[in-house]
């Protein structure tokens, strides 16, 4: 964990209401390599990481790993842990706990019931959900959403957001729905797979394509005719981009915009849908400010009608949170004071409806844990519900 992450932790689960939180939850944070097992408490981590391999081919292993790890947490915490919560990779019947057929974990196919089985071993209950659902509600309870409300209070602004959407630019495209301080998974658990939708750049392919690690190196490859098992990492094609490691700049500050263009045509259909405001997260995040500025772009583009006039993409116009300058403007709003038709009462009024886009304050793992922690506490009880948890920013 960074240092600037130690020094915003007490606060923003102070703010949560989970500073004094006694009960303890153990987490796994769980990729196609490795099985990170830990705890926390208060909203904080109160024990080292334990980290197993996956074995994502062979289930036997892979389960055994999962109990193992969750055996030595628990064998580390201070207390009997009192749930389990964690992200696990989709698709899934996460609500029964069970795994469906995962692309980097195929041992699972045909239906594994995960949850059941943890909770019959550790004899306390188990909630999985999708690692984009809870980074969005880790964001959306202790980060961009609370952030961005407390900047509308401090410019004295009326307007507060309740509903986000999160997508995390990484291996994949992840994506993550909260509305109302809610997670909003879907009948199927499976709202927010934004990865599916079409790729505006490549209307033959789907967007994951086009906003990922592996679309930024195949832009550049194409562009600077490379081969792709030559083309660097994201990070070396940001420093490249910035001039600070050598390559080909123009195509490394291509293959960024691109990204930002596709990634902004899929806020820009989700966005259409859920009116709030938009988080950004994942490894390829931190290249924020090569791909921004093209990504809003997208958001206030605009279309053609049969008859040549063009109009909004979005009913609402989209600020860069990132800008200072359109921050101002954003959280400025263009309030003014109306008359009441035959009345000599009056209204504040503000027309500009509007939309936001930002950065993870939390960074992706933390919010992912967050998220998770806070998801097991109001399943058990006793803890403010999820607008509760908004309205306390």
């Amino acid at each position: 964990m960074d240092v600037v992450l130690q020094l915003k932790l007490p606060l923003i689960t102070k703010f949560m209401g989970l500073d004094t939180e006694s009960r303890i939850i153990m987490t796994l944070d769980a990729g196609g390599t490795n099985l990170r097992f830990s705890a926390m408490r208060g909203g904080k981590p109160i024990t080292e990481t334990v980290s197993l391999p996956s074995n994502g081919a062979d289930l036997t292993k892979c389960l055994a790993n999962i109990v193992e790890g969750f055996s030595k947490v628990k064998a580390l915490c201070p207390e009997p842990p009192s749930a389990i919560s964690f992200a696990f990779p989709g698709p899934a019947d996460y609500p029964n706990g069970i795994i469906g057929d995962l692309g980097n974990l195929p041992s699972f196919r045909g239906g594994v019931a995960l949850g059941p089985m943890l909770e019959e071993k550790f004899g306390i209950p188990v909630f999985i959900n999708n690692d984009g659902d809870l980074f969005v509600y880790g964001e959306a309870i202790g980060g961009l959403l609370p952030h961005i409300n407390g900047l509308l209070e401090k410019a004295g602004s009326p307007k507060r957001y309740k509903n986000l959407f999160g997508i995390t630019l990484g291996t994949g495209l992840g994506g993550g729905i909260v509305r109302n301080g809610e997670l909003f998974v879907g009948d199927n658990s499976m709202a927010g797979e934004v990865w599916l939708l079409r790729n505006k750049l490549h209307p033959e392919m789907n967007a994951e394509e086009g906003a990922c690690i592996r679309a930024v190196r195949r832009v550049y490859c194409e562009q600077s005719c490379t081969p792709f098992d030559q083309t660097p990492e994201p990070k070396e094609l940001f420093e490249i981009a910035n001039g600070t490691q050598a390559g080909n700049q123009t195509a490394a500050v291509e293959a960024f915009r691109r990204l930002g263009e596709s990634a902004g045509d899929v806020l820009a259909s989700a966005l259409t849908l859920i009116d709030g405001l938009a988080v950004i997260g994942g490894g390829v995040s931190g290249a924020w400010p090569l791909f921004l500025p093209a990504l809003v772009d997208e958001l206030n583009g605009t279309y053609t009608g049969p008859n040549g006039n063009s109009f909004r993409r979005l009913a609402s116009v989209a600020f860069n949170l990132e800008d200072p300058a359109e921050l101002v403007t954003f959280l400025k709003g263009d309030t003014r004071t109306i008359m009441i038709p035959g009345s000599e009462r009056t209204l504040d009024y503000d027309p500009l409806q509007r939309v936001g886009v930002g950065m993870s304050r939390l960074g992706t793992s933390e919010a992912v844990a967050i998220g998770a922690y806070a998801f097991a506490l109001r399943k058990l009880g006793a803890c403010p519900s999820g607008s509760d948890l908004i309205q306390l920013s």
